[in-house]
């Protein structure tokens, strides 16, 4: 299907003709053990929802303004002036309903129909969904085989193209861009200044091994053709109360916050009033989250170190592994011969052509949940054709 006829579809037809995303994944036997889903497995810590309890008490259930809680993004503003190179105000932040709404609202806002959009992949799925969304061409740029970002082909690429969508630290790889390749970014934004960068760094705040993390909020020579979007889901285990956020130069925000409020009107007030507590976390306890992580990710390459046909980069930060298997079948082949043998996964080829042949296990389960899923997981392997 040509690019032109896409643009002229309805939105559900040209997110259903283009999306890599499945409906379901695979018909699981009694007592399947899920490594698919993308959520910590520890909730929502106390001093949170104990926070938000206190907010609905006090009768905090009315409209907050469509912008967002000024002190939310007055703390966020500083926070983020505070640990990063990127001197911001709260009119840079956009709040939205949860990460996905952020991504969503700068597509709509800044890339036009026909325009292109550059995916370093493997990477997150929904990103090809929205651009189908607004009538986008996505133009697939595979990562190299350390991992790193092909800047070379971004390069060749990028004089006719919109934006770049950077998933960092990636998912499903758990790559985590090196300050190289985020430099190597922004010498291509210098040289094409009406490219735009969306920089997804919802799994900022889990890096492994010491690693250092370098922000797409760091490129301050192009700041104001930088989009950084992330969440509270991951950092502080809120995934079910939706509240992520946008940081743009204010021309570039005011887009995005008109679009969001145009679809998803206002935030809710007592979430909102919870996630200033979540940002007064102490380091410590979120350094001991990461820590847990890490311990679960050594669990992943310890049990699938030695099984001859898997080869694994290894994931340097987010809860994610991505197993390339040496199988006759396709990833979606595998997906249900590992739903049928009790452990859910997810299929490689939903995260971009150069997925086919991989399989992508979350590792933010308990850990004995995760050890059993990957002795199943590892059993499957050895009986695949």
């Amino acid at each position: 299907m040509t690019t032109n006829t896409i643009q002229h579809l309805g939105v559900a037809e040209r997110i259903a003709a283009s999306s890599r995303r499945p409906a379901t994944l695979g018909a699981a036997a009694p007592g399947a053990i899920s490594l698919a889903m993308g959520e910590p497995d520890a909730g929502t810590p106390k001093a949170i929802t104990d926070a938000a309890v206190r907010s609905l008490a006090q009768g905090r259930t009315r409209y907050s303004p469509m912008t967002g809680a000024p002190a939310l993004r007055a703390a966020l503003a500083a926070k983020i002036s505070a640990e990063t190179p990127r001197p911001t105000t709260a009119r840079e932040i956009v709040l939205t309903h949860g990460g996905s709404a952020g991504l969503a609202a700068t597509m709509m806002a800044l890339v036009k129909p026909g325009e292109r959009v550059l995916l370093p992949e493997p990477t997150y799925s929904l990103y090809a969904d929205h651009a189908a969304m607004v009538g986008a061409e996505v133009t697939w740029v595979p990562a190299r085989p350390d991992g790193s970002l092909d800047l070379q082909a971004l390069r060749a690429e990028a004089g006719t193209a919109r934006m770049i969508i950077l998933c960092n630290p990636g998912n499903p790889t758990g790559r985590v861009y090196s300050a190289a390749d985020i430099c190597g970014i922004g010498e291509i934004l210098t040289a094409n200044p009406d490219l735009l960068l969306l920089s997804d760094e919802a799994y900022g705040s889990i890096v492994f091994d010491g690693l250092a993390f370098t922000s797409a909020l760091s490129l301050a020579g192009v700041s104001s053709q930088v989009v950084y979007c992330s969440t509270l889901s991951k950092t502080y285990a809120m995934t079910g109360w939706r509240l992520g956020y946008a940081v743009a130069d204010s021309a570039l925000a005011d887009k995005i916050n008109l679009v969001h409020r145009a679809f998803n009107g206002p935030l809710n007030t007592f979430v909102q009033d919870a996630a200033l507590t979540a940002l007064e976390t102490p380091d410590q306890e979120l350094a001991a989250l990461t820590a847990s992580y890490q311990q679960r990710r050594d669990m992943v390459l310890e049990a699938l170190k030695n099984v001859p046909r898997i080869e694994l980069l290894s994931p340097q930060g987010a809860f994610y592994a991505f197993p390339r298997i040496d199988s006759a079948l396709a990833s979606d082949e595998m997906v249900d011969r590992f739903a049928e043998a009790g452990v859910l996964v997810r299929s490689g080829s939903e995260f971009g052509p150069s997925g086919e042949g991989h399989i992508r296990i979350s590792f933010a389960t308990d850990t004995a949940s995760l050890e059993e899923g990957l002795r199943r997981f590892v059993t499957c392997v050895n009986g695949l054709p």
